[in-house]
């Protein structure tokens, strides 16, 4: 501890000295009187009383608190005797127990000049230093430190010197400065300055109270030369006096009358100066380095020039104002993003073929597809990459097939959903003249997978919406032209980045509700429903496998047979994907799972009868034929969502006045189709030899069964019309024929979609003749041969045609006798 000559007097004035107690006079050893003092005074051993954080100097007073118990002893035994002890600094001040190797050689013997018990119990002491000595050897560490000791020669101050006569005064004149730069110590060490007539005692008093650390004054306190001692304490001093002087001037620069904010403000001011002196990280340093993971970066000329002036800026902005932090964070976004960086593609189109095999069964067409693209980009390698739209039902692996081809092609994987976006920022981003400002999802992504070229999945990009916050879909529109995205501007990013290399594959259910602009930039492959057979060996493949890993169990544990899964597949679900097989056989597999926990018997292998057991009754009732020798009655053939599916028409007549009734949820399209077949029956009657005066004598109902189910599209043109033939002929219809195609009112029979899951629908319900368009033929030659076995498909140009293979000659039976009243031919008569 360092001691002022206020400390002194404020020791002394804490002490318990009563009013009856003898007030000693303490006389000051001058430098002088030291040196006259004779060599034998110092004794050849002393007691040594080791102390922290202070250093004792010839002729100078301190008061001491001692705690420690060889302290205290040392202290009372001397107290009683000569008073006189040795006292030397400790090297480490948390030594409690100093032995000879903590303290320093050279120390300074003292008198003890009075010694006062306190009322905690610990004693203080007052002494007064008078010569230095060298510790030559300990003799005795108990009860105490006792060593033998030499006295230190000193080379006296001479005051004639001139040159010492300027250190003095510099001295005195150091002295002075510090007194006026620090407010805490008290105006009256002046007069104390300036009463100190002798150089050596002015060095040592001086000493004694300079600000600085222990092992500084030791080295003052080991020097011989009183003028050596002298320069360096005034180096000392000077430094000290620059300290004071820093700190005056940062309480000038910023000394106001501050409010609390303002007072925040001034304390962080000193934080950043005491930094800057101590070399510490600043906002300066923080700058530094983001110039130098610029100076790494690949990014084009036009982005290092923006980034320049950015950094620029952001280096003459105070770093408390508001803008600061949101420049920072600008900045580090554009040092995070990969610029030009890019993860090497692998062309192995073997393995590609054999990944794309492995994880997906079917869908050889769109592998087909895919392998073409890559094919390219692996002879021509700057090709930019295409945009490619996975569009069909939900559930058959449109997602997942991305996903392999980022794992074929050796690329990072990003999936967005972009479901329900409404937001046009989500795509472009925020200006960064908004707080909370933020990039676009496709920047934030590229930034976090670190790449260039990474494969992005556009989930459902038929679901996006819009509202008055904008149109994400239009301003997908860039990100999804290969001629504009390779200058995409983010509007939080305000520089261009290159898209160009990124492969974005959109996946979509349905294309209606997609802009008709952004369809077109995007290359449309359909991926159709899954068939029995490929439901099947995906089960067996993938869907078991998985869901009994998920369960807990082996392949040991659970065997199912392929005519249990058919039955799922056929009883239990009705899709076109196999999300919903996938939970069915994740239902049988966790029964397993629960017996096994339970320790309970239970059979390994899954028969198609344990399948009712476990999952209940069946859901859906198999599509079968009806074959009803009904007038009016017509089997056609419709796409739904989840596949391909067989759809009943039918026709009956009752006595009226010609009105039309159309009943079964049916859409504008599908009501359409049946105005038209009746037009067309109407202006052709006499080619089915139906008397026209029949259509306004007698009422038509068409009914689409299972009206709860919307129905719509053109798909049921010729069917309606067959049924509406049959009807007024009252013929019969040829068994087991299904039909499908869009009627005109010139009766040409025009072609529909959905061609594959309709035949797969029409022979699961036991189907063996289908009508279709001519035009449709193309469709029927992409369909592998064992799924058209055993069916006889007739084409057709013109609905003549499908009247001479639908209807037959002879009538149902019971057939309706169509009469028309004389009352309306006397008035077609007249």
């Amino acid at each position: 501890m360092n001691y002022t000559l206020k400390n002194f007097l404020q020791n002394l004035l804490l002490s318990n000295i009563s009013d009856d107690d003898e007030v000693e006079m303490i006389p000051i050893i001058t430098a002088e009187a030291e040196d006259d003092l004779p060599a034998d005074t110092l004794p050849d051993e002393l007691p040594i009383l080791a102390v922290r954080n202070t250093v004792l100097f010839p002729g100078v007073v301190l008061p001491i608190t001692v705690s420690r118990k060889k302290s205290v002893k040392l202290v009372r035994k001397a107290h009683k005797g000569d008073k006189v002890i040795g006292v030397v600094a400790q090297k480490n001040s948390n030594s409690d127990d100093p032995t000879a190797e903590d303290l320093f050689e050279v120390g300074t013997m003292a008198k003890i000049l009075k010694m006062l018990v306190l009322p905690d119990g610990n004693t203080t002491i007052i002494i007064q230093g008078h010569s230095r000595f060298k510790i030559e050897e300990v003799t005795a560490e108990d009860p105490y430190l006792t060593a033998k000791v030499t006295a230190c020669t000193e080379t006296p101050l001479n005051k004639k010197d001139k040159n010492v006569k300027a250190l003095v005064q510099s001295l005195k004149d150091a002295a002075g400065k510090m007194l006026k730069l620090n407010p805490e110590i008290p105006q009256e060490a002046q007069v104390a300055l300036d009463n100190i007539d002798n150089p050596g005692f002015l060095t040592h008093f001086l000493s004694s109270n300079l600000n600085v650390d222990v092992a500084q004054k030791q080295a003052l306190l080991e020097v011989n030369d009183g003028k050596e001692r002298g320069t360096q304490l005034l180096e000392m001093m000077l430094r000290e006096i620059q300290l004071l002087e820093l700190k005056q001037e940062i309480h000038t620069k910023v000394h106001t009358d501050l409010d609390q904010q303002q007072r925040d403000y001034f304390l962080r001011q000193q934080i950043k100066v005491l930094q800057d002196e101590l070399g510490q990280e600043g906002p300066d340093q923080e700058i530094e380095r983001f110039r130098e993971r610029a100076a790494k970066k690949k990014w084009p000329e036009p982005v290092a020039q923006h980034f320049k002036k950015e950094i620029d800026k952001l280096a003459r902005l105070n770093p408390q104002a508001a803008e600061y932090p949101v420049a920072v964070n600008y900045l580090e976004f554009l040092l995070d993003l990969p610029w030009n960086e890019y993860t090497k593609d692998n062309f192995n189109l073997k393995r590609t073929k054999k990944i794309l095999d492995a994880d997906h069964y079917g869908l050889e067409k769109v592998k087909e597809r895919i392998l073409e693209y890559l094919a390219v980009l692996k002879l021509k390698n700057d090709m930019k990459a295409p945009i490619l739209c996975l569009y069909g039902p939900p559930g058959v692996g449109k997602t997942s097939l991305g996903r392999s081809i980022a794992e074929s092609l050796g690329r990072k994987y990003v999936r967005m959903s972009l479901g329900g976006v409404r937001d046009e920022a989500e795509i472009r981003g925020h200006r960064r003249t908004y707080v909370g400002a933020m990039p676009g999802k496709i920047i934030n992504q590229i930034k976090k997978v670190g790449s260039s070229n990474p494969v992005i999945i556009l989930d459902e990009v038929d679901k996006i919406a819009s509202d008055f916050r904008g149109d994400p879909s239009s301003a997908l529109l860039e990100v999804l032209d290969p001629e504009q995205n390779s200058t995409f501007m983010d509007n939080y990013l305000d520089v261009e980045y290159d898209l160009s290399k990124v492969l974005f594959i959109a996946t979509a259910n349905s294309l209606d509700t997609i802009q008709p602009a952004l369809r077109d930039r995007m290359e449309i492959i359909e991926l159709t429903g899954y068939t029995m057979e490929e439901k099947t060996e995906i089960a067996k493949r993938h869907l078991l496998p998985k869901q009994i890993t998920e369960h807990g169990l082996t392949e040991e544990d659970v065997k199912v047979s392929k005519a249990t899964i058919q039955k799922i597949i056929e009883d239990y679900t009705r899709e076109s994907g196999v999300r919903n097989l996938e939970r069915k056989i994740g239902q049988l597999v966790r029964h397993t799972a629960k017996l096994k926990a339970m320790e309970e018997e239970y059979s390994i292998a899954l028969k198609p009868e344990d399948v009712t057991k476990r999952l209940g009754p069946e859901i859906f009732d198999k599509e079968i034929y009806q074959d009803i020798d009904t007038a009016g009655v017509v089997t056609g053939l419709a796409w739904t969502s989840v596949g391909g599916d067989i759809l009943f028409i039918e026709s009956i007549l009752s006595k009226g006045k010609g009105k039309l009734t159309l009943s079964g949820q049916l859409g504008d399209v599908m009501k359409e189709s049946a105005m038209t077949a009746i037009s067309y029956l109407k202006a052709h009657a006499e080619l089915l030899n139906i008397d026209y005066r029949l259509f306004d004598q007698y009422d038509l109902h068409i009914h689409f069964p299972e009206g709860a189910v919307p129905k719509d599209g053109p798909s049921a043109g010729i069917a309606i019309f067959t049924s509406i033939a049959s009807v007024f002929t009252q013929r019969k219809v040829k068994s087991r024929l299904a039909m499908t195609g869009e009627i005109t009112l010139r009766g040409k029979v025009l072609p529909v979609g959905g061609i594959k899951e309709k035949i797969l629908a029409a022979k699961r319900a036991g189907i063996t003749d289908i009508i279709l368009s001519q035009k449709n033929k193309k469709d029927i030659t992409e369909i592998p041969d064992q799924y058209i076995k055993g069916l006889h498909i007739h084409y057709v140009d013109r609905v003549d045609e499908v009247v001479k293979i639908a209807l037959l000659k002879e009538k149902v039976k019971n057939p309706l006798k169509l009469v028309v009243t004389e009352e309306k031919a006397v008035a077609d008569k007249e």
